[in-house]
Parts: structure tokens; C-alpha cells; sequence
């Protein structure tokens, strides 16, 4: 999956920030959705402080032995240019591309973070903790994450997939849905299978959670079971275009994409999902 960076080692401990070096990289984004890269014989890189020349950069976290801060644009070095976010599912090496999609996504936060929600005033930045506190309220706020589940619903030895109605991906999904305000990650699985489809499950076994950055939300993957026989599956539209039962061996060899989703049908099809 994308935050699966090894042997690099990500770091976003705030009372590890640091001043920059000549050597760390800068991420210089427009509108929250694109970040300066230059290709390379490797892949990519971000632009390095050294060829930044005079801006203020925040920190951001560190990868491995290098610090990676967030810069202004329009002033940007020539030989680079724009990538938008969804280029980074597949670049190489991952580790550039999960720290682009990281920062990214606390760039889209931090632009949000001018003035106080409550009262007005002019928020500031924290000297302890990553968040902008309200010098007049006290108000606190911190970088926003969407917790949310990944679906995966079996039946014998099939699994449900679906395919989205109103996004641009039309790949193999499963069943994915945003938490609600009072409901635990396990109700809001049950809520959203039989919203989406009108299917009851049972048996829910937690598999794994996953940061993703590219919609600011924390995923949370689980493999359940149908609750019942009648496999009837009825689309909600305004969500699903459709959805359908396959077999392991119908299902395509998913391997190596960044997707929480692809490796838990990846898992179906080799026969290793939890009992």
C-alpha cells in the first residue's frame, strides 16, 4: 500500500521539526491538488531548498534523514513542473509519491487555517504540537482526518464488488463509507453495506487501517460476511453504478497498487482473508 515505504522511515513527529538544510526537499503545491516535481532517471524529486532561493517554508516531516517543508508558489525552479495528485498512485519511487500525497494533504489544511471558526480572529501556529490555536478563544484546531470503513463482504467463496456512479475511477471497489457522528467504525459497516446495497452482514474481523491522503481520510478495512443466502444485491444509484459477486479466480491479480481495497481483494483471491 502507498504508506508502505520500507526501509525508508516516515517520521511526522512535530517536536522533531527542524531548520531546513540545503539538502531537504521543499513541496510547493497549487491549490492543494498539485506538487512541483522534476523527472529523473530514478523517477522524480521534489526541488531541494538550495534551488528554492528565498521563501518561508514550513516544516512538514521527515522521511528517513531528510526534512521535507512546504514552500510558496511562484517561485518555482526551472526544469520542474506541476503533478497533479492522482499521478502519485503509480510514481516511482513510493516513497516520494506518499510524501507528496502527505503533504498535500496538510497543505489543503493548513490553507484552511487563517481565521477562528468561533469568534473571527486571526488564528496562529502552535509552538508545541501540529495544530493553530485562537490567540483570543483558545480554539484549537487540528489537521483534519475523515475516518471511514473498506468493505469487503464474502459469500461462498465469492466477494461483493462494485463500481462507483458518480466518480471518476471505475475500477473494482469495494463497499467504502464515511463514519457519522455517534456510531462506532463497526455500526457505520453494517450502515453503509445495507444503504449501498441492501445487504445485511455479520461476522465483521478488523483486517488492517490505512492513511489516504488523496481524500484526507483515515481507512479502516474490515472482511465480513453476508448475513443470509439471498445474494440479491440492490444499488443504491446515487453511490453505486452496480454491484456484483465474483469468484477467486474471476478476480484479477491486484498486486502492487496503493489501495487499502485492492490489497483486501488481492488477500480474497489468494484464499489468506480472516476467518
Amino acid at each position: 500500500m502507498i504508506q508502505d515505504i520500507a526501509p525508508h522511515v516516515y517520521d511526522n513527529a512535530f517536536a522533531h521539526r527542524r531548520a531546513p538544510r540545503l539538502g531537504d526537499a521543499v513541496l510547493i503545491s497549487r491549490s492543494g491538488k498539485e506538487v512541483l516535481i522534476r523527472e529523473t532517471e530514478e523517477g522524480f524529486r521534489f526541488p531541494a531548498v538550495s534551488e528554492v532561493g528565498e521563501m518561508p517554508l514550513n516544516f512538514g516531516f521527515l522521511i528517513d534523514d531528510t526534512a521535507y517543508f512546504f514552500g510558496e508558489s511562484g517561485q518555482e525552479p526551472e526544469g520542474f513542473r506541476y503533478a497533479k495528485l492522482a499521478e502519485f498512485r503509480e510514481k516511482e519511487p513510493r516513497y516520494l509519491s506518499f510524501a507528496a500525497v502527505t503533504g498535500l494533504q496538510l497543505i489543503r489544511w493548513m490553507e484552511t487555517q487563517h481565521f477562528c471558526g468561533a469568534c473571527g480572529t486571526k488564528l496562529e501556529p502552535s509552538s508545541w504540537e501540529r495544530a493553530f490555536v485562537c490567540p483570543k478563544c483558545g480554539r484549537v484546531n487540528y489537521p483534519r482526518l475523515n475516518p471511514a470503513v473498506i468493505v469487503a463482504v464474502l459469500h461462498k467463496d465469492k466477494i461483493l464488488v462494485t463500481t462507483y456512479s458518480d466518480r471518476p475511477s471505475k475500477g473494482m471497489a469495494c463497499i467504502a463509507g464515511f463514519a457519522e457522528i455517534g456510531e462506532t467504525i463497526e455500526e457505520c459497516v453494517h450502515r453503509e453495506v445495507f444503504e449501498e446495497t441492501g445487504l445485511k452482514v455479520k461476522n465483521l474481523r478488523f483486517y488492517k487501517s490505512q492513511p489516504w491522503s488523496f481524500t484526507d481520510t483515515l481507512l479502516f478495512g474490515f472482511f465480513c460476511d453476508l448475513d443470509g443466502d439471498d445474494e440479491t444485491v440492490h444499488v443504491d444509484p446515487t453511490e453505486l453504478k452496480e454491484g456484483h459477486w465474483m469468484t477467486r479466480e474471476e478476480m484479477p491479480d491486484r498486486s502492487g497498487n496503493p489501495s487499502l481495497t485492492a490489497e483486501m481483494q488481492n488477500i480474497f483471491r489468494l484464499g489468506k482473508e480472516p476467518k
